[in-house]
């Protein structure tokens, strides 16, 4: 049986809508994250926690042989932009950073996947 693991930028993707609408969600009664800790400390925790896995997750296609150096550096500067965004707002916590995190997941993943297509290696 096929598990279907997360995928990581969905998490600070979910997370930044979570917070930019936590009010809807606390009226209509859906406990999401930034409405059970209206603080937002875990819910940027968690955004940095899962930018800063995306990182060496990306690089998997590199260790594997499938991607060259073009996909390496893409990689590792679209993850540290992910990333840099997702410290931004655990240091600000606003619905402004919030978006940029939205912003960033949103731009992240076609960049990525056009990385791969760009400099894919045959086997």
């Amino acid at each position: 049986m096929r598990k279907n693991w997360p995928v990581k930028w969905q998490f600070p993707h979910s997370l930044a809508i979570a917070w930019i609408y936590r009010d809807d969600y606390a009226r209509a009664g859906i406990r999401m994250l930034p409405v059970i800790e209206p603080d937002g400390k875990s819910t940027t925790r968690h955004i940095v926690a899962f930018a800063s896995t995306l990182i060496p997750v990306s690089l998997i296609p590199v260790l594997l042989g499938m991607t060259g150096q073009i996909y390496l550096v893409g990689a590792l500067v679209l993850g540290g932009c992910f990333l840099y965004c997702g410290i931004r707002v655990a240091m600000e916590r606003t619905n402004t950073r919030a978006r940029q995190v939205l912003l960033a997941s949103v731009v992240y993943l076609p960049l990525i996947m056009g990385l791969l297509v760009i400099d894919r290696r045959s086997f």
